[in-house]
């Protein structure tokens, strides 16, 4: 959940920076902030979390973020396209920092494993179109309900509603599609599951499992520093939404964060 959050303010600090990729220089960034998010994608429990990271950016293209991961980027006219290599999000069985929920007792922990991605974007006036296309490889784990290998297609589309003295308001509409292990591994309850657990077994399928909404608003203070906020809404649909770990299918998340880049 917290690496879903983020991906808003982190691709728009990439994408932002991509627009001088051919400059001699490389560029920094550091962030801090905070995010009041669901303890899981379902939960009715919430956690204040901090927002901490940081990006560098090669002259070439190349960047390391610590939300991301390692990847490169590439913009040209009303096109960019990013594919980097980074590490999935976890869910942990049981309270742990801002991890996880007792509520989980008996699922098991969802680790993390290496994630390959491919961002793309094309810009039609003022409207952008958008597809993040993510693959968690499998994990060597005993527990194949936790550790399958999975696909996960983001598609998006925003446009900016205000831009003027007060930064710039952007607003983003949403669906996320899992293949069938995706939507088992966040989602499904085995039997064995089922036997550990508070929760019924529930079989799912691949597809659409949420629709949501962004709104981000951020505000340059000089030309280093810049403050940002993200409001994000995500509805789950079908099989998620039907599942017994789910709580509330309306999922909202807040985040706020001061970036300074140099």
């Amino acid at each position: 959940m917290f690496r879903s959050l983020c991906l808003p303010l982190t691709s728009c600090c990439l994408l932002i920076s991509s627009d001088s990729l051919h400059a001699e220089d490389w560029r920094y960034s550091l962030r801090a902030g905070a995010a009041s998010v669901p303890r899981y994608s379902g939960s009715d429990e919430r956690v204040v979390a901090p927002l901490l990271g940081a990006e560098i950016i090669s002259p070439y293209g190349f960047f390391l973020d610590t939300q991301k991961g390692l990847g490169w980027a590439f913009d040209e006219d009303d096109f960019g396209l990013s594919v980097y290599i980074g590490a999935s999000d976890v869910r942990k069985d049981r309270k742990s920092g801002f991890k996880g929920s007792d509520e989980l007792d008996g699922m098991g922990s969802i680790k993390s494993r290496p994630l390959l991605g491919l961002d793309g974007t094309y810009n039609m006036g003022p409207i952008i179109l958008g597809a993040t296309f993510e693959h968690a490889l499998e994990k060597d784990d005993d527990d194949h309900d936790t550790s399958a290998a999975w696909y996960r297609l983001k598609l998006s589309i925003s446009a900016p509603f205000y831009e003027g003295d007060y930064g710039k308001l952007v607003g983003s509409l949403n669906s996320q599609f899992g293949d069938s292990n995706y939507v088992r591994t966040w989602y499904g309850v085995s039997a064995a599951q089922a036997s550990r657990s508070q929760f019924r077994a529930h079989d799912t399928h691949g597809g659409l499992f949420s629709r949501g909404a962004d709104l981000t608003w951020s505000l340059p203070i000089d030309d280093q520093w810049s403050v940002s906020t993200v409001l994000a809404v995500q509805y789950l649909a079908n099989d998620a939404a039907d599942s017994p770990i789910v709580e509330r299918r309306m999922q909202t998340s807040l985040a706020g964060q001061a970036v300074y880049a140099f």
